[in-house]
């Protein structure tokens, strides 16, 4: 039978999921930023979508490296509850309908991080090692 309560199999899946969840997101920056990845770059870094982008893809990076991962992801689950309010929860109420379901699952992602940590394998922990010497 298979041991849930494993936590070595804990700490690898939460590691994963920050470095996995860190590099789609990422994705959605480059697009907005730099036009690649079949996005358009928007004209200005100071506009709504260029601050998304900036928080996208440099909000993933650190998210991926576990680099001040409590502030970090706090800040882009704020962003992508902003993102599903705003641009998708008018369309309609149901999610998969108005499009907003990864808006909304990269919302509470974050959150669940923000709340649990990043990990042993992030720089967060690292460097919290590298104090307690």
């Amino acid at each position: 039978m298979f041991n849930h309560d494993n936590p070595k199999l804990k700490e690898l899946t939460v590691n994963a999921l920050r470095i996995v969840a860190g590099f789609l997101f990422m994705q959605h920056g480059a697009q907005k930023l730099f036009g690649v990845l079949g996005g358009s770059q928007v004209e200005s870094v100071m506009s709504i979508m260029g601050i998304a982008g900036i928080l996208e893809f440099f909000g993933g990076l650190m998210m991926m490296a576990g680099l001040l991962t409590a502030p970090v992801a706090f800040l882009i689950a704020g962003q992508m509850a902003v993102a599903y309010f705003w641009r998708h929860a008018p369309q309609d109420f149901w999610p998969i309908m108005n499009r907003g379901e990864l808006a909304a699952f990269y919302c509470f992602t974050w959150l669940f991080f923000w709340a649990n940590g990043p990990g042993c394998f992030s720089l967060d922990a690292w460097l919290a090692g590298r104090k307690a010497e």
